[in-house]
């Protein structure tokens, strides 16, 4: 409500020339409010302020009895002021015409004594000032709206994208962003910082990578923002936004065809694991040794083929969503898998149950996850092995054990997991049974005799030692799973006979 003239000695009215730079002080970036102005008006004139839409909703000041058919006139834009007496009061108002279309809001003065050529012309002129507010204000919600629509854009591509719908994505961006996706492959990064940076954080990635980029907000983690660029240059952009900023984290993915824009994601969030490890907090990827480059080419082929034959009579959309929601489903929990595709968390898990029908496989064990997570990376790395799903399988099949088999594979294991055993704790033997009771830590914790906060306490400890997350699941924990299965440490999973009992088994806890 507005202040009155008899409140108080600080109320006198001003000289013309105080009020006219007092009004204009209004204008100020960091003044601007019409309530502000309500009240300054209130004061000055020794009035009631009343500043309402063409609805009759109130936008500042206090309510006033106005005549209806006056407001009907002015807002219709009929008249532009009007003068009003009921011989107690004497009433000035004046449309405030603050867009370009459509009715508009009126301010109206209200004070006992009548109104001199000094105190109407303060009324018109802070009505202009009002004009301006309101104006700016409309167009900063307006612009606001806009921003908002083009995120919302932004992640309705990348989720055509996550979906293998080229096509699609190509279509929606061409408009915005003429030539964004035009390049056949393109490397996801995602940054990290505080949720309060965020949106700082993506603006500046937009002007980093000039527009040519695709900049999105994740919709899963609040501090996340992942960035698709076909640029070469664009990995050192970004790495320059992380200068002197702490907390700042930039994980990087292989080059990808744009339909494996799921897997270049999930690598991008496992590099990110390793940037919180790393000195100049960033990592890529391809700066380490990953199990499956010691496997056998042609027999991992040939084992994922096998296991994914059941999707390959599926039209290529219904597999490609399967098949990315299942790699979300995997490397994330259900929740945010649904939030990054932009589906709901039922319609992941149906997804899930219908892969793991079609497979025969059952997904509440995390030795299985991790085998089914090998064959969509192998998979999507050298695309369906028989989209025709006519080709019979290999002479005598192959079985995941025999994927594990090589020295290379072995050794390889040998030296990630030895470097648990420099801890006194015993870590190697926590994380091991953690592992084998699908990395639950009060399972675990029964198995071992200890508390179940002791086990999270181990398991967050190994990872720094190991390089990788693992208490928030995903690729870093398959990793370190198959490190587990190379060694013996864990039995190795026979893929099939799925537990059709637990319909809403865990994505990954």
């Amino acid at each position: 409500m507005a202040g009155r003239a008899d409140e108080g000695p600080h109320d006198e009215e001003p000289h013309t020339a105080d009020w006219a730079e007092q009004l204009l002080d209004h204008l100020r970036p960091a003044a601007r409010d019409p309530h502000r102005v309500a009240g300054w008006l209130g004061r000055v004139p020794r009035a009631r302020v009343c500043l309402q839409d063409a609805d009759g909703g109130l936008l500042a000041g206090e309510p006033l009895p106005l005549d209806g058919a006056v407001l009907a006139d002015m807002g219709g834009g009929r008249i532009s002021a009007a003068a009003l007496d009921d011989g107690e009061h004497h009433v000035r108002m004046v449309a405030v015409r603050h867009r370009e279309q459509g009715p508009a809001a009126v301010l109206a003065v209200s004070r006992r004594d009548p109104f001199d050529r000094r105190a109407a012309e303060l009324v018109t002129r802070a009505a202009g000032v009002l004009e301006l507010l309101l104006r700016h204000r409309e167009l900063t919600r307006a612009g606001r709206r806009l921003r908002r629509a083009t995120a919302d854009l932004r992640l309705a591509i990348l989720q055509l994208l996550m979906v293998e719908d080229i096509v699609s994505a190509r279509r929606v961006a061409a408009g915005l962003w003429p030539g964004l996706l035009e390049a056949d492959t393109a490397r996801v990064y995602v940054v990290e910082v505080a949720p309060a940076e965020r949106d700082a954080l993506a603006d500046a990635c937009a002007d980093a990578t000039r527009g040519r980029a695709l900049v999105v907000r994740c919709p899963a983690m609040d501090g996340h923002v992942i960035v698709v660029s076909p640029e070469p240059t664009a990995g050192q952009r970004l790495r320059s936004l992380l200068d002197g900023r702490p907390g700042a984290f930039l994980g990087g993915s292989l080059r990808q065809g744009l339909a494996r824009t799921a897997t270049a994601y999930g690598q991008a969030v496992s590099a990110l694991a390793v940037a919180r490890f790393r000195p100049d907090q960033t990592a890529v990827y391809a700066e380490r040794t990953h199990p499956e480059r010691l496997m056998d080419p042609a027999a991992l082929g040939a084992w994922s083929a096998a296991v994914l034959r059941p999707l390959d009579t599926l039209p290529h959309h219904t597999r490609a969503e399967l098949l990315a929601t299942t790699r979300l489903g995997l490397e994330f929990t259900a929740v945010s898998a649904a939030k990054v595709l932009g589906v709901s968390r039922n319609t992941v898990r149906a997804r899930m149950d219908r892969v793991e029908t079609l497979t025969g496989t059952d997904f509440s064990g995390l030795t299985t996850r991790a085998a089914v997570r090998l064959a969509l990376d192998s998979e999507a790395a050298r695309g369906p092995y028989d989209p025709g799903g006519t080709q019979p399988d290999p002479p005598g099949g192959v079985r995941f054990g025999d994927l594990l088999a090589p020295p290379a594979l072995r050794g390889w294991a040998a030296d990630l997991l030895g470097r648990l055993d420099g801890d006194g704790r015993d870590l190697r033997r926590t994380l091991r049974a953690w592992l084998a009771a699908d990395a639950n830590a009060e399972r675990a914790a029964r198995e071992l005799g200890v508390h179940p906060q002791t086990v999270r306490e181990h398991v967050r400890a190994a990872e720094p030692v190991l390089e990788r997350q693992l208490l928030a699941g995903g690729g870093d924990l398959y990793e370190v799973v198959l490190a587990h299965l190379a060694t013996g440490a864990l039995t190795v999973p026979g893929l099939g006979g799925a537990n059709r009992g637990q319909p809403d088994s865990a994505v990954h806890e």
